[in-house]
């Protein structure tokens, strides 16, 4: 019984290993580019369009609300990155129905890797909005005792980041295996359903973290954009 998919190497030369972990995210990688080439290839904005071009169309309006709601003003900012990672997340957990797949999320390699991208991509947008000096000030909110709780609270919730997706992913991958070793027959399928179910959903959670993080950093530069212009009084009125 494999806990990762990273036990499944396929070649290996000195430091350089090749398992089902890089297969499928490669493969998966080309999946999603390729799914977005064709279905991108012909968009029309008439009136009759494919049902491809509404599945897509629905799905980028859901990312694009939703990154709205949680706070971000200019949400097509972030849709690349945060779509991104929603799509690769909820792609790799769905395709478990395939008897022969291994979710390689499954892998604490690739879940740490989704979450330091988040790590980075934090900074990247915050220092993008208001500034160098203004995001490191962030830091020393409310005042300069909270730095070193501030810095270990970026690195912490990396990490979370990191090990909640692997352990929901790996434990499911676990129980459908022990289940499928007892009962070969009605709870497998029960179970692919259910770790479908727990893929989005994780998919879902991960990718609102992201921009909960994301809004957090921008948070201060874009209230200071929007503050609300004082009224003039009215000399009549007083």
């Amino acid at each position: 019984m494999r806990v990762s998919p990273d036990q499944m190497v396929f070649w290996e030369y000195g430091f350089i290993t090749i398992n089902l972990t890089i297969v499928t995210t490669w493969a998966l990688m080309f999946l999603l580019v390729f799914g977005a080439w064709l279905i991108t290839r012909k968009l029309k904005s008439d009136i009759e369009t494919s049902r491809w071009q509404n599945v897509l169309e629905m799905l980028v309006l859901m990312i694009r609300n939703q990154i709205k709601e949680v706070g971000l003003s200019k949400p097509d900012k972030y849709m690349g990155f945060i779509g991104t990672l929603f799509l690769f997340i909820a792609v790799s957990n769905l395709l478990i129905i395939l008897p022969w797949y291994e979710a390689p999320t499954g892998s604490l390699s690739t879940t740490a890797a989704l979450a330091i991208s988040v790590f980075i991509a934090v900074p990247f947008f915050g220092i993008a909005e208001g500034g160098l000096k203004r995001y490191l000030h962030s830091y020393l909110q409310p005042n300069i005792i909270m730095l070193p709780f501030n810095i270990i609270s970026e690195i912490s919730r990396t990490l979370a980041l990191a090990v909640r997706l692997f352990g929901n992913i790996m434990s499911g991958g676990l129980i459908a295996t022990v289940l499928i070793s007892i009962v070969p027959f009605f709870f497998p399928m029960v179970m692919s359903a259910l770790g479908m179910l727990t893929g989005m959903i994780q998919a879902y959670i991960f990718a609102i973290l992201a921009t909960v993080y994301i809004a957090a950093a921008t948070e201060d530069t874009q209230r200071k954009k929007h503050k609300e212009i004082p009224l003039e009084v009215n000399e009549k009125q007083i």
